[in-house]
């Protein structure tokens, strides 16, 4: 592994972070009740619970990945939800899930990296 190995935790946080906090905020925009509404039309259960989750993990959760707070817990909340993304709404619509596919990618990859060494969690780490 070279000496810049590391650090790809960080980019990795920055991009699938960004995406989802991008989403997250369209998704806070609609309000609970036009996300829920979506899921529902989509057939999905529990509608509004699913919204307020969703719209937590993308805004709140990535968030905290951007800038490396409990990255390997968002990052798991995150490839869950792609994952049921792609079961329950892209492919049943008949569309490809690259997008979906790749954020799911980028979340597994959090998942086993971690915060990385520019995260403000090594910083609160290394302060105490």
């Amino acid at each position: 592994m070279n000496r810049l190995a590391p650090y790809a935790a960080f980019f990795m946080r920055l991009a699938v972070g960004g995406v989802f906090l991008h989403h997250g905020l369209q998704k806070l925009h609609m309000g609970v009740a036009g996300v829920a509404g979506f899921f529902h039309g989509a057939g999905i259960p529990f509608s509004f619970v699913g919204a307020v989750i969703v719209i937590g993990v993308e805004t709140i959760g990535a968030a905290c990945v951007i800038v490396g707070i409990l990255t390997r817990v968002w990052a798991a909340a995150m490839a869950c939800e792609m994952v049921v993304a792609i079961v329950l709404v892209v492919l049943p619509g008949g569309r490809s899930p690259e997008l979906e596919a790749l954020l799911l990618a980028g979340a597994l990859t959090l998942v086993a990296l971690g915060d990385g060494p520019l995260s403000i969690a090594i910083g609160l780490k290394r302060g105490s």
